[in-house]
């Protein structure tokens, strides 16, 4: 946010820009504001002559039904609550910058990226280990795995260009909550329960456009599950900051 500091900072030809807030919004709705459009206008400024990749959500879309396929690059974003409006914010300040210095960008528009630690099958999977019920609120999700959605990332940088460019990242299918959980139920042997009515629609990415030019994800689904499932069993680590993938009313 020190425009003065990002000055200071040594030229790239390359730049991926990660920075942003999303938890903890609810309460702090200035500070998630000026940290997703001005250290955006900070950096695009300082790197005019760099190709940037900047990482966005697929929250700016409209909540969609799995029937359409999940929402497509073209579409018209519709962010609901202060995260989702100011990350648009976020894109639309890289766009401008775009277009006044002609910078290269490719805007990367991810949900969700899962690990051992962290993610949506992180935080299902958790629920099912302690027997505690699990949200269908948001009953349907895309998934990637973070090795995969970096390697994605990384290749979005030759996809740059200005106008800005706009790529969804996830992985191909779009995942029933209520399957995910059954599914830990079975590798984790324990006995799976809900709350939450299932809603008809959710937030879902298609990465059409991706994955004809990457390839599809490397890790499948079934591989995920595998992989957290024996994490939790063996008391892996944590990050313990759950993704709050069940909200839909937008305040994170």
């Amino acid at each position: 946010l020190n425009k003065k500091d990002v000055d200071k900072l040594p030229d790239a030809e390359n730049v991926i820009f990660m920075a942003g807030k999303k938890f903890g919004t609810a309460g702090s709705e200035a500070v998630t504001w000026a940290m997703n459009t001005l250290a955006p206008a900070n950096v695009a400024a300082r790197y005019s002559e760099s190709r940037i990749a900047a990482f966005s959500t697929g929250c700016v879309y409209p909540f969609v039904s799995p029937a359409t396929g999940g929402s497509v690059e073209t579409d018209t974003p519709m962010p609901v609550g202060d995260y989702a409006q100011s990350a648009l914010g976020r894109e639309r300040i890289f766009s401008y910058f775009s277009d006044l210095n002609q910078t290269p960008v490719c805007i990367i528009r991810l949900n969700y990226s899962t690990e051992l630690r962290y993610g949506v099958l992180r935080d299902i999977c958790d629920k099912v280990y302690k027997e505690q019920p699990v949200d269908l609120t948001n009953a349907y999700v895309n998934l990637i795995w973070q090795g995969d959605a970096v390697a994605h990332s990384l290749a979005c940088l030759e996809y740059c260009s200005s106008p800005a460019n706009i790529m969804n990242i996830t992985g191909p299918e779009i995942l029933s909550v209520r399957d995910l959980a059954e599914n830990f139920g079975h590798l984790l042997d324990k006995k799976v329960t809900f709350t939450g009515t299932e809603s008809a629609t959710a937030f879902l990415n298609n990465p059409s456009q991706a994955i004809t030019k990457f390839g599809a994800p490397e890790t499948s689904v079934p591989e995920m599950q595998k992989m957290v499932a024996e994490w939790v069993k063996n008391d892996g680590a944590s990050l313990n900051k759950p993704t709050h993938f069940e909200v839909k009313n937008g305040e994170f």
